[in-house]
């Protein structure tokens, strides 16, 4: 029988950027030998296949096993790994919004034979800002003496930041030590900066910044700087100025996605241009630009808005018959709109045709349901969705538990009234305030004595 071949260090690295699954490359990892006897020698594991089993585990958010090699990887003193190792780590528990294992792992680089530079203190600062913790931030920035001086993505960081806070005279005076210390501003901290004005509507900055950057930085701008302004300005209801920006790109050659073309589209259903709309739609299959979910939306929300909802009917047909399946806001926007204009009876065969369409309905579609209902004083059909929204694990917004409880207080539905409170009471979705309506409702009446009682003992369980 052939003796089989032993994994070497470069081959089980390949083996392990082949295995999709990460459990079986963590597997692999742990064991890539399986057939050997006892007494052979380990593997010495390269810094390579350190660098893809934990990249593979972190993807995977398999955070403990990640930590188990990383142990292992601080045991193995004749692997010196790179600050990169870190830099992903920590991004991987930012993304997954666990900062104080981002913290610890920043602070334990140093265990590994490893020296904290500059780019673990971002990859740090990025994570944190993901996270919006703030005051962590600010515990890093102090010690920045120690890892290096601050670079163009540093101060992209801090500017990103203060414009998230809203904090746009900080986000300039961030920009202007910047360009007094030295690291030249690149395009991502100019569409940083524009975008915070243009979530402020300071659209006439955000455009002398744009034309700044060309003139003294020589800089392009690129789609996602276009996109802010475009949304900027039509959220400004300056949607002839978007309109100029969009000729601009053209111009420019700057690629326009479908998400630029559904920002527009919503403008000019927004500015009673609906006329255009078309214009636009035959643009992007010009530019092979392709009308994707997001675009549709924006023309189903449009039509809806209009009380038109044949033609919104008729573009989730186009969706379909164009390849981009409806998601579950298409159907919310529809029904939301059928809801607005009072035709229940229509949002409800809506709702109820959305698993033969293979779409779920989701905690939005139900409470847009619910509040549409009890808002038409259809108090037994808000009934019926509100057991089944229960049942799927979802739960109404408390002030709509309000206003449909006070709704059947007030319309003596008792019957109603108690199934409601069963279901209510089984997650635990009625306050004190409620209680108490009820109870000096019911006891109003001495008929409802009996009712009045299975309240109060609901209200202690």
């Amino acid at each position: 029988m052939e003796k089989l071949k032993k994994v070497s260090p470069f081959r089980l690295s390949s083996l392990i950027r082949l295995e999709k699954d990460p459990k079986l490359a963590l597997q692999l990892f742990l064991n890539p030998n399986p057939g050997q006897t006892h007494n052979a020698s380990p593997i010495r594991y390269s810094i390579l296949s350190y660098d893809r089993i934990i990249c593979k585990l972190g993807r995977a958010k398999m955070f403990d096993e990640m930590e188990t090699i990383l142990e292992k990887l601080k045991e193995d003193t004749r692997v010196i790994p790179k600050e990169v190792i870190f830099c992903n780590i920590i991004s991987f528990y930012g993304r997954a919004r666990m900062p104080e294992r981002a913290i610890r792992t920043f602070h334990g680089i140093p265990d590994f034979r490893c020296r904290r530079t500059m780019k673990s203190a971002n990859s740090l600062l990025s994570s944190l800002l993901l996270c919006r913790e703030f005051a962590k931030m600010e515990e890093i920035i102090s010690c920045f003496g120690n890892y290096g001086c601050p670079d163009v993505c540093t101060y992209n960081i801090l500017i990103n930041a203060c414009c998230i806070l809203g904090d746009l005279t900080n986000a300039w005076n961030v920009f202007d030590e910047m360009r007094s210390r030295g690291p030249l501003p690149n395009v991502v901290t100019f569409g940083t900066l524009i975008n915070g004005l243009c979530s402020n509507l300071e659209m006439e900055k955000a455009i002398e910044l744009k034309e700044s950057m060309i003139r003294e930085f020589k800089l392009k701008p690129n789609a996602y700087l276009y996109a802010a302004l475009i949304k900027g300005l039509c959220k400004d209801n300056k949607l002839d100025l978007a309109i100029t920006m969009k000729e601009e790109m053209l111009k420019k050659r700057v690629e326009l996605d479908s998400a630029i073309y559904a920002t527009l589209i919503s403008a000019f259903f927004k500015n009673g241009r609906k006329d255009e709309v078309q214009g636009l739609l035959e643009e992007m299959n010009k530019n092979k630009c392709k009308c994707d979910t997001v675009t549709y939306n924006a023309m189903i929300h449009g039509l809806s808005e209009e009380g038109d909802f044949d033609s919104a009917f008729g573009v989730l047909n186009q969706m379909q018959e164009q390849g981009a399946e409806p998601d579950v806001i298409s159907y919310n926007v529809i029904i939301r709109g059928l809801c607005k204009k009072g035709k229940l009876r229509e949002a409800n065969e809506l709702f109820e045709d959305m698993p033969r369409r293979k779409c779920t309905p989701d905690v939005v579609t139900y409470r847009i349901l619910f509040d549409g209902l009890c808002d038409g004083m259809q108090s037994q059909e808000a009934a019926l969705i509100l057991d089944e929204m229960v049942f799927k694990g979802h739960s109404p917004h408390p002030e709509s538990t309000s206003r449909f409880i006070t709704g059947l207080v007030q319309g003596g539905d008792m019957e109603l009234l108690l199934r409601a409170l069963n279901t209510f009471a089984r997650v635990n979705l009625i306050g004190a305030d409620i209680w108490r309506l009820i109870i000096s409702t019911v006891c109003k009446e001495d008929e409802l004595f009996e009712a009045s009682e299975s309240v109060s003992s609901m209200a202690t369980e």
